[in-house]
């Protein structure tokens, strides 16, 4: 089983505001990096060579936090109770 079919077996409530919101002064250097640190792989750059994030589907497992070290975030917390992930391994 390859990684998207484990996470598609992820149940994910989404909250009415963003759990993880990205500075908008945050580098691009940083950015980057979040590429390939995040495992839900929700980081992506776009068209413009601009990094986009979606925080629906986050595993919170708090990497991008230690990547960057709060400072790409502007606010960066776990999601409400009854949202977020729910793992769900088969």
């Amino acid at each position: 089983m390859n990684l998207n079919d484990k996470l598609a077996k992820n149940y994910y409530q989404p909250e009415n505001t963003a759990h993880i919101v990205v500075a908008g002064n945050a580098q691009q250097s940083a950015l980057k990096i979040l590429l390939n640190a995040c495992p839900a792989g929700l980081y992506r750059m776009n068209e413009t060579g601009e990094i986009t994030f979606d925080p629906n589907g986050c595993l919170e497992c708090g990497t991008c936090r230690i990547v960057c070290h709060d400072e790409a975030f502007s606010l960066w917390r776990y999601p409400a109770a009854g949202c977020g992930v729910t793992f769900r391994f088969g």
